[in-house]
Formats: structure tokens, sequence, C-alpha cells
């Protein structure tokens, strides 16, 4: 998708303030700092749209950004991250429950893991509770330009173990600084909005 207007249109914390609009949406989960806002900018062409924050576990909303007046992208509170109260994660995991599991315009989740690293406790919670309410997965393992081309298999194959990996789903390896996976990204997305028109 070529991607000329993008624009955060609200930042919900219940299903009363989600946009009314029947566009599909797709939503982007992961920890805090797993590179969320800068995969965002990174398909929407735009610096920052999506604010990278220093601070991790900033977002405490779901943003909803309105992308070519025909569909949503909505991100998802980081989780994952220390600093956050008990209760505020408990407030957030509701959230995004109520959300991910009552949202007919859902079409799929981009779930982002840090190619680096094997996936957390709270990235496999993520995957197998996607897989329980049979939500289309968008696997996207982030930072792929900090790990030399030749160890990409070994950590590929790391975290699919980890996550006990559907084949069925998409798993794309994305660099922002190089912008690899960001058409496959786009695919894979179009694609899930294509499946559901027919």
């Amino acid at each position: 998708m070529k991607v000329n207007q993008a624009e955060i249109v609200i930042s919900a914390v219940s299903p009363k303030q989600y946009p009314e609009t029947d566009f599909p949406e797709i939503a982007l989960a992961g920890r805090s700092n797993v590179g969320k806002s800068s995969f965002i900018n990174t398909l929407i062409n735009r610096k920052n749209l999506a604010r990278t924050s220093g601070k991790p576990g900033k977002t405490q909303t779901l943003n909803f950004y309105l992308i070519e007046n025909s569909l949503h992208f909505v991100d998802v509170p980081g989780y994952g991250y220390a600093k956050v109260s008990k209760t505020e994660r408990a407030k957030w995991g509701e959230m995004i429950e109520t959300y991910i599991t009552s949202r007919k315009q859902l079409k799929a989740v981009v779930s982002l893991v840090d190619m680096r690293h094997e996936p957390s406790k709270e990235d496999i919670q993520m995957y197998e509770f996607l897989k329980y309410y049979q939500i289309p997965v968008i696997l996207v393992a982030t930072k792929a330009d900090k790990i030399p081309r030749g160890k990409w298999n070994k950590h590929v194959s790391v975290i699919k173990k980890a996550l006990d990996f559907d084949p069925n789903d998409d798993f794309i390896m994305f660099s922002s600084e190089t912008k690899m996976g960001k058409e496959e990204a786009w695919q894979a997305i179009e694609d899930k909005i294509r499946d559901e028109h027919n």
C-alpha cells in the first residue's frame, strides 16, 4: 500500500470511545521496547506519527491511526514493562482483551517480538491468547539488522520453537533501519483485510 495519508484519530480506553467506522482494523501488540512505533512509522512512511518514546510503557491507551481513509492501525499499550504497577498492568490487560475479543472490525494482530532475544513470557502469552481466540496473527521479528545475516535462521527457529509457532501464520523479519520486511508486512496486512471481504 502506498500511504499518503495517515493520522491519529483517537486514543481510546473503552469501547464507547472506539471510532464508529466499519474500516478494517489491524492491531499491533508487543513489548514496550520492541520497536512498535518504529514499525508503524516505517509502514506509513512517516518519521514520527507514532511517537517513539524514551520511556517504554508510555502508551496507555489504544491509539487508532487512520490510514488512507480506509484502514485503522490500532497501537495497543506495550506490555512487560517493569516500572508499571500491577493494577495498571491489570487495567491494560483488560483493555486489550476487551478490544481484541469483541471488536468485529479487527482483522488481524501484528505481534511484534525482538529478533535478538528469545520471546518473553508475555510474548508467549500474547501469542497463545491470540491463537485461543482464533485471531489471525502476523508475527514480526524486529531489529533484524542487529543480527548478522548468518545467524538469522538460528534466531528465527528459537522464536518459533518458544512460541510453538503455527506455520499457517505469517512470519516476517523486519528492520526499521533498513526497511527490510516492509513490503512483506504490507502484503500480509492486505491479505488479511482481503480474506475478510471474500
